[in-house]
């Protein structure tokens, strides 16, 4: 088994990308959007793999982070889904995107990526409702890249020598602002916190997924706000 492929990249194609690690030559496939943040032929790249093996046919495809591979895992088990669905849908509503859309019901933007009809997008939402909140839950476990890209390396140019400070100078610390939370970080330990609380894993991912549709920037707080007023009983 396959499970992740760093090296240079040879070329990129509109469904796939040659990737050369130690003078072996694989060829992945990968959504559009994951293709689209792909570094420039010569630049460096690294991937989860999943290996589709079949009898005239081995086939690599790649993910830049593991909650991806694992949403495309849970796609293929549904009939009709094949690897190359799963990844037009992954590539159409990425991995946020989908876990709102399965959350929610929402067979309409499932339905929006490329070979999914209406009767295989409410197949999808049906068989997978309940267990996306799983995925979800993986939160920044399964959402650190795999997919560190650069161009090849250039020796720097020699700069002019760091300037001495002159004695007595004030020396003035400057605090840079902790990292921004993702959407998925925010959305899983939001998720994480409902379900501490007592509520369903299934009614508290909808209500979470509903929450970060209406306000995508929401930190974590946030959502757990907005998410305990839509589970609030009504009346």
């Amino acid at each position: 088994m396959i499970g992740k492929i760093g090296g240079r990249v040879d070329y990129i194609a509109s469904d796939h990308v040659l990737i050369d690690t130690g003078g072996v030559g694989y060829l992945v496939y990968c959504s559009d959007r994951t293709l689209a943040r792909m570094p420039k032929p010569g630049g460096t790249v690294a991937l989860y793999t999943e290996l589709l093996v079949r009898e005239d046919l081995l086939q690599l495809f790649g993910f830049p982070t593991m909650i991806e591979r694992e949403w495309h895992r849970l796609l293929t088990s549904v009939q009709g889904v094949g690897a190359r669905v799963g990844l037009a849908i992954l590539g159409r509503l990425g991995p946020e995107g989908l876990g709102r859309a399965l959350a929610l019901g929402d067979v309409a933007a499932i339905r929006a990526a490329p070979g999914v009809g209406p009767k295989l997008a409410t197949r999808i939402v049906s068989e997978l409702k309940d267990k996306a909140p799983a995925i979800m839950a993986l939160g920044s476990g399964g959402a650190q890249p795999a997919m560190v890209s650069g161009q090849p390396e250039t020796s720097p140019e020699p700069g002019p020598a760091p300037e001495t400070a002159q004695p007595g100078a004030a020396q003035m610390a400057v605090s840079r602002p902790p990292p921004a939370v993702s959407q998925a970080d925010a959305s899983a330990d939001a998720l994480s916190a409902l379900v501490n609380l007592g509520y369903g894993m299934g009614d508290a991912a909808g209500a979470v997924a509903r929450a970060a549709a209406e306000a995508p920037e929401a930190g974590t707080a946030a959502l757990i706000r907005a998410a305990l007023k839509l589970l609030a009983p009504k009346g």
